[in-house]
């Protein structure tokens, strides 16, 4: 017998398992949809400015632990990037709202919600056509009794 053999299953890509062991990768549904494009580069741009935004901060308070002349511009410019960071989160927020308005939820045919609008449109015609047909009715039988 061949040592890869007693150590364990051998498996075709030429890896030595043993037996009763779980591969290391496991490939699994995805249980969320991909983020938009739009989306997604205004997350990134978010990230990008936030992570910006920290470094300078902890420069500025290193600067000022230090006592060097350069503390109060990077405070400045810290103050100045905490709106800039805030601003670019609000736009994740507004473009993944935008995006949900243009491309919108699809609703699903068995939604309950279709359902009952299909009701509602199905009774106001009914409605429309019995009053139209009343109308109609009404408006022959005085044609009529007034020709006899």
């Amino acid at each position: 017998m061949d040592t890869q053999e007693r150590e364990g299953a051998v498996e075709p890509a030429g890896e030595v398992r043993e037996p009763g062991r779980q591969a290391l990768w496991v490939e699994e549904p995805t249980t969320r949809r991909r983020m938009p494009d739009p989306v997604r580069t205004a997350a990134v741009r978010a990230v990008l400015v936030m992570s910006l935004t920290m470094i300078l901060a902890m420069v500025a308070f290193l600067t000022a632990l230090a006592g060097s002349w350069l503390s109060f511009p990077m405070v400045l410019s810290g103050v100045a990037s905490t709106v800039v960071a805030t601003w670019a989160v609000l736009d994740v927020w507004v473009t993944r709202q935008v995006w949900n308005q243009r491309n919108g939820v699809v609703s699903e045919p068995s939604s309950s919600a279709r359902a009952l609008r299909r009701e509602r449109r199905r009774a106001r015609r009914e409605a429309r056509i019995a009053q139209r047909d009343a109308a109609r009715i009404g408006h022959r039988g005085t044609d009529r009794l007034s020709r006899a």
